[in-house]
């Protein structure tokens, strides 16, 4: 079984932040003490693709560099409504590609998206970072599960700042959006804080 995945954005046949996905590839390798990595780049090359449109480049990995890759066409999804989740033993400190925890966390909740609540503190949907919006500034939780490509790259160019978010404080943010390296900063997908079905102070709070 392929043990890390990386999504990465290909639109127009051009690759996006492979700058940055290379280094949590390179990151993994050297966490659990292997030399090398795989190239991403070359594994880009080699598919000779040659569609426009939105595509996911999924590569599938092991640290025997044994990879399987897919590109699958892709549309930024809407989502209906959002539950606060907790769960204060979850890692995902790493891409695993293996999601079981975060699926049976979502089948237990009573919405079509969880936010991962961890001692307290807002962390990630199941598959993005995501965005409080305060005023005209939008800030990200310093208490992420996994640092995203997209989430780095934003506060690199300043767009965003981080901000400690918890159960405390989220009401005093007005709206949220969820980032990722498919899912850029985007005026489209706005949700209203209202989105989430349980917020701290209503009956269903953390029900799951």
């Amino acid at each position: 079984m392929f043990q890390f995945i990386e999504s990465i954005k290909v639109e127009d046949q051009e690759i996006f932040l492979l700058d940055l996905h290379q280094k949590r590839v390179n990151e993994t390798f050297a966490h659990f003490g292997k030399e090398g990595s795989i190239d991403l780049s070359k594994l880009f090359k080699n598919l000779d693709h040659d569609e426009d449109g939105l595509f996911k480049l999924r590569i599938a990995y092991d640290l025997d560099k044994k990879v399987r890759t897919q590109m699958i066409p892709y549309a930024i999804p809407e989502i209906l409504d959002f539950q606060l989740v907790e769960n204060n033993t979850f890692d995902y400190s790493f891409k695993f590609e293996d999601r079981k925890e975060l699926e049976k966390m979502k089948m237990k909740s009573k919405a079509e998206e969880i936010i991962i609540v961890k001692n307290n503190h807002i962390t990630d949907t199941s598959f993005s970072n995501l965005l409080f919006l305060k005023g005209k500034e939008w800030f990200t939780p310093t208490t992420y599960l996994l640092n995203g490509v997209q989430r780095q790259n934003l506060l690199k160019k300043k767009k965003i700042k981080e901000m400690e978010i918890t159960l405390q404080n989220i009401k005093q943010f007005s709206h949220f959006q969820l980032i990722n390296a498919l899912n850029d900063f985007d005026d489209m997908f706005i949700y209203p804080i209202a989105k989430i079905n349980n917020l701290p102070g209503s009956e269903e709070y953390l029900e799951i």
